[in-house]
């Protein structure tokens, strides 16, 4: 069966996807030099990308797609940076496969100083799961169908996200089960916030940049990298998107605080490059359940009764 939560959030996107694929058009065909220019002021980045045109694709420090393997980007200096792989298991992504080189598994380094005792444990445990045999495959969740929680979905591969900005709404929507993050542009979060799987955001333009702050965000399957990096409820996490000068690439500088995991903020980025194309639909496979007699993976959502 259809994982209910794939299939109400693929069912509510279609018809918001619908209407602002239309207005994004329609708005682009309005401007004189048929730009898509959201606002004149400067200060409000032009992130909406035209989805029967182009979209945002991750992307490498050399500037190729990005592919399995290729995590965070290193912050600007003096920042602490993410959690890296063990050293004692290096990682060889798809980049690095050819001939006597195959692509390993991600093990992250469970004894980073910055992670607390807990926290370590549950990453050592994850990556003996799979040194033991016991898991064929560390966690992915783009490969498990499941969200990427925040900020880990900011590291997707391959499919390609799109931004909608509206006046009290930004949408960023990635191609894969057409996966739907909403950021409210308010100043103040909820009094109470339940946890889910992205959290509650509220966004602002700040110096042409839109700056997000998260909190709320479910400790369920939900981790910062391929390396199952875990977190508390109190994460607590600052995303800062800005355009290049040229406009053609995107950069993010997140900021995550979570004082019952981790021992000091840690800083990461990612980057994006345009890319030509339309929308392509990407549904996420379904009962796969041979890949859990062969591989021993980790189950897929499964709704286990009708929605109505």
């Amino acid at each position: 069966m259809m994982s209910s939560f794939v299939e109400n959030v693929r069912g509510r996107w279609v018809a918001v996807f619908a209407v602002a694929a239309f207005a994004i058009a329609a708005y682009i065909a309005g401007c004189p030099d048929g730009s898509a220019r959201a606002q004149t002021s400067g200060k409000i980045p032009a992130l909406a990308s035209n989805p029967s045109d182009w979209a945002w694709v991750r992307i490498r420090p050399d500037g190729r797609n990005a592919l399995f393997g290729d995590g965070w980007l290193d912050p600007p200096a003096g920042l602490r940076g993410p959690i890296r792989n063990d050293p004692d298991h290096p990682l060889q992504g798809n980049v690095d496969r050819g001939p006597g080189r195959q692509v390993t598994p991600a093990f992250g380094n469970y004894t980073d100083p910055i992670l607390k005792p807990w926290a370590a444990e549950q990453m050592r445990v994850s990556n003996e799961e799979v040194l033991s045999g016991k898991r064929g495959m560390p966690f992915l969740a783009t490969s498990r169908c499941y969200p990427g929680g925040v900020p880990g979905q900011l590291l997707w591969t391959t499919e390609r996200l799109f931004f909608i900005q509206e006046p009290k709404v930004v949408h960023m929507v990635w191609e894969r089960d057409s996966l739907s993050r909403r950021i409210y542009m308010t100043d103040r979060h909820s009094e109470e916030v339940q946890p889910s799987w992205f959290g509650e955001s509220i966004g602002r333009y700040e110096n042409g940049e839109l700056v997000v702050d998260t909190i709320g965000l479910s400790t369920k399957m939900s981790f910062l990298d391929m390396f199952r990096t875990p977190h508390s409820e109190k994460l607590h996490v600052l995303e800062r998107f800005k355009l290049t000068a040229d406009g053609k690439f995107l950069e993010a500088l997140v900021k995550v605080e979570d004082e019952d995991a981790f021992n000091e903020p840690m800083y990461m980025m990612a980057r994006w490059r345009k890319q030509k194309g339309p929308w392509q639909e990407f549904i996420c496979a379904e009962n796969d359940t041979d890949a859990l007699v062969t591989h021993n993976l980790f189950p897929i959502p499964e709704g286990k009764t009708p929605d109505f």
